[in-house]
């Protein structure tokens, strides 16, 4: 790739932001009347045509104006990693009155990421949750709603927490509750989830000899939580976003993104991180997937205590504004870091000392 010189990268710099701004393929002269640069339109047109030449511009069909290539979107966001921007101060209180809810489970955290996301990028974001068999069991809690019922809370070492509701037998007090999930919680602490299986929860059994009714319901709770664990779970967020972007226009090609969209299977393959880390950007043909070939996409893996806990990523067209989006990911990417930290990570209840 020839190296451009400081005048040919500042009107390829302009005509990105030009495009990603109004959609319109770009002319020498509309670029001469909206910017002060010091240059004639021949002048800049003749540094189009080398842009052109050398392939960072293309021409539509229809237009006498140029619009970015993929080659030209990958100059432009490579810069733009080197020097991020900032977000502003309205932005950083939008997406922290989103996480300022202290009773809340790890995908509700996931949940107001992808919305958080969506929402400020204009774009579909998706997030993908390694709840992985790596979890390791902590300890059970019950919490009584009523004499009727209680919730049966379970919490991982990273931080993982899930709750089902259960029914209590009857005359059973809060006292007996404690004491059996103080049991179980001793006999299974330390135990990766996928490793507590029929022969481990048998035992359990055999060791706890309280109601049998609550016990085996206990069991059920715990198993079917445990294959939670194993699962990658996606969630999904401003998919009508597609709708408002000219690139998606037709309803072909709209359809066809937004059936990807609806299988999972697809969006955990589009996401799945490996030993990646770190932002990654992917633009246009560099996506292996075809039918988002036409799209960009920027993603980010976050980890707690060196496991991957998530990805995140925004989806949208090769125009989207990478500017604003980088710097949003950015800014979540350090910020879930810090919610996810041990010592800070809210859980639905904390742990009695």
């Amino acid at each position: 790739m020839e190296k451009l010189d400081e005048r040919k990268k500042k009107i390829l710099q302009l005509i990105i932001e030009d495009y990603i701004n109004t959609a319109e393929p770009v002319g020498s002269r509309n670029l001469a009347r909206k910017y002060k640069l010091n240059l004639s339109p021949a002048t800049i047109r003749n540094e189009m045509s080398d842009l052109e030449l050398l392939g960072y511009l293309e021409q539509p069909h229809t237009s006498a104006g140029r619009i970015p290539s993929v080659q030209a979107y990958r100059l432009y966001v490579d810069e733009l990693k080197q020097n991020p921007g900032s977000l502003t101060k309205d932005d950083i209180e939008t997406i922290m009155s989103s996480f300022n809810d202290r009773r809340r489970s790890i995908d509700d955290i996931f949940k107001a990421t992808a919305k958080i996301l969506s929402r400020m990028t204009k774009n579909v974001s998706m997030v993908l949750a390694d709840q992985d068999d790596s979890a390791i069991f902590r300890y059970i809690k019950f919490l009584p709603l009523n004499e009727d019922q209680a919730i049966l809370v379970l919490v991982t070492d990273n931080g993982h927490v899930d709750n089902l509701t259960v029914n209590i037998p009857e005359g059973m007090e809060t006292r007996e509750l404690d004491y059996l999930a103080n049991q179980v919680s001793k006999l299974l602490a330390g135990h990766p989830l996928s490793d507590i299986n029929e022969d481990l929860l048998n035992a359990v059994q055999v060791n706890v000899e309280e109601d049998r009714v609550l016990f085996a319901a206990l069991l059920s709770t715990i198993r079917r939580m445990g294959k939670t664990h194993t699962k990658k779970k996606v969630f999904l967020g401003g998919t009508k976003q597609l709708l408002n972007q000219p690139e998606f226009q037709d309803v072909e090609r709209v359809k066809g993104l937004l059936g990807i969209l609806d299988e999972e299977r697809v969006v955990r393959d589009l996401l799945d991180a490996g030993e990646d880390s770190g932002l990654r950007v992917t633009i246009g043909s560099e996506n292996k997937f075809t039918g988002i070939q036409d799209c960009s996409m920027v993603r980010a893996t976050y980890r707690l205590n060196g496991h991957v806990v998530g990805t995140m990523a925004v989806l949208g067209p090769t125009r989207m504004e990478y500017n604003k989006v980088i710097s949003v990911m950015n800014y979540l990417h350090r910020y879930l870091q810090s919610i996810f930290a041990a010592e800070n990570l809210p859980m639905l209840i904390r742990e009695e000392e």
